[in-house]
């Protein structure tokens, strides 16, 4: 493992159409993967358009890693239904987080400056296209994910990358 050079927070805000695993519904929760750290969400009882409004940290080593994220249906008998997975490439924050440190943004970002757009290509599971933005101070990217594998289904999700330089920074300015 290479050298820890961010925190990657992880908002999983919501699921929307998501596919039925039990009768009538399905009891969702996430599962998120970035190199060989794991976290999850909370267990939604009994819905296809769950509401986690969930934070997950995760160390950002170099080599960048893929964030993945799978989508499973728990039952108490048997094992959990897979729902469906997805992907995120983490380069286009890292590479904002690199440029906003050579050029800084003036105005330490204002209320939010749009730094890059990511468009949905092959290569992704965006739904739609998505900026890396500068929001009071701070490097977002808000994206909603087509889940693979199943009929229907989408993850919206929102990252925040935190330099480990910087963090440690604002730690010994006594932020």
């Amino acid at each position: 493992m290479g050298e820890v050079v961010a925190l990657l927070k992880v908002y999983i805000l919501r699921g929307n159409r998501l596919v039925v695993r039990d009768f009538t519904s399905s009891d969702p929760y996430v599962v998120v993967k970035l190199g060989n750290q794991t976290a999850k969400t909370k267990v939604i009882n009994s819905c296809l358009n769950p509401v986690w409004n969930e934070e997950l940290s995760f160390s950002v080593t170099d080599p960048l890693e893929i964030l993945k994220l799978e989508v499973f249906d728990r039952d108490r008998f048997k094992s959990d239904d897979k729902m469906g997975h997805t992907h995120l490439d983490l380069h286009p924050i890292a590479s904002v987080s690199r440029l906003r440190r050579v050029l800084p943004v003036t105005g330490n970002c204002g209320e939010e400056t749009k730094l890059r757009k990511v468009i949905p290509g092959p290569e992704n599971c965006l739904v739609s296209e998505s900026y890396v933005s500068c929001v009071n101070g701070e490097i977002v990217q808000d994206v909603r994910l087509r889940l693979d594998g199943v009929e229907s289904g989408e993850l919206e999700v929102k990252v925040k990358w935190v330099d480990v330089s910087s963090s440690a920074s604002a730690a010994a300015a006594g932020h």
